[in-house]
């Protein structure tokens, strides 16, 4: 019998919970579709405006207008393991957010591999996205008191680290400067993907560890958060949203965990672009939409 590495997991089973192919066989299929649904969405909106958040080629953000002023914004951090992902492939959700009444700001930021493995540029470029919004979204038409953030899977963790960010400590902001979050198959503890052959290309250390597993930060969460995930990810990733939504009402925070039956990995983040998923339903309802 092999060695346990992580709870009841032996290497082998840890490292297939944190590789999405493995129990999302049609990942290519459904991440070709998320390219095709986000150019459709271009063709119905128009080019998204291209602003930039820093000073980096890389740190700029794509906002899809709504039509209404004086609208809520939603910033979604893309996926990809945290290796890969760009915004233009993650607008197939603007068209629903849009036409509901708020704008829809997906985020560009380096991938892991850019960075030598470390995580913490990656999360610091998301949190001085959302900041940037947050002071700027008025130029557009937003409101800077209803700003939201939103993410899938790698994303989702960023979206994480964002929801336990002390905003008016370090960016000067309301410490309610996001009022709420949707994060769909996320990881919120790094213990099990520090373990995992995710290390191969992460350089995790006790520091990266402990400063990005927002659940060990719970009490720098002011704002409510719903967490989704699907009946047919991972053992790993469905632990992981169960899990956080335990500490965040052990905490007395504001939780709400939505498990969605018959959606994988991929397939669950497809859902943002249906107003009537779950998911969809329940961030709108966040935004009062």
């Amino acid at each position: 019998m092999s060695a346990k590495v992580f709870l009841d997991y032996d290497q082998q089973a840890l490292d297939d919970a944190y590789d999405q192919a493995v129990y999302a066989p049609n990942r290519d299929q459904v991440l070709a579709r998320f390219a095709a649904a986000s150019a459709l969405v271009r063709e119905r909106l128009g080019e998204p405006l291209r602003l930039a958040y820093g000073p980096a080629p890389i740190e700029q953000l794509d906002v899809y207008k709504t039509v209404l002023p004086d609208a809520p914004v939603i910033v979604f951090v893309h996926g990809g393991a945290w290796l890969r992902g760009m915004a233009r492939n993650y607008a197939f959700p603007a068209e629903v957010f849009a036409r509901a009444g708020a704008h829809y700001v997906a985020i560009d930021f380096n991938n892991v591999t850019e960075t030598g493995g470390d995580l913490a540029p990656m999360a610091d470029q998301v949190r001085r996205a959302i900041a940037w919004v947050c002071r700027n979204c008025a130029s557009f038409g937003g409101n800077p008191a209803r700003v939201y953030v939103s993410g899938t899977s790698s994303g989702a963790h960023f979206g994480g680290v964002a929801a336990a960010t002390d905003w008016q400590k370090d960016f000067g902001l309301p410490r309610d400067a996001v009022k709420g979050y949707t994060l769909v198959s996320g990881m919120y503890d790094l213990r099990g993907p520090r373990l995992s052959k995710r290390s191969a290309y992460v350089k995790f250390t006790d520091a990266i560890e402990d400063a990005l597993s927002p659940q060990r930060h719970l009490e720098r969460i002011v704002a409510p958060i719903v967490l989704v995930y699907g009946s047919l990810e991972t053992p790993e990733f469905q632990r992981q949203s169960r899990d956080f939504a335990a500490a965040l009402r052990l905490a007395g925070k504001p939780v709400d965990l939505i498990f969605a039956e018959g959606y994988n990995h991929f397939e669950i983040a497809e859902t943002l672009g249906n107003p009537y998923s779950q998911a969809v339903r329940a961030a709108l309802a966040q935004m009062g939409l």
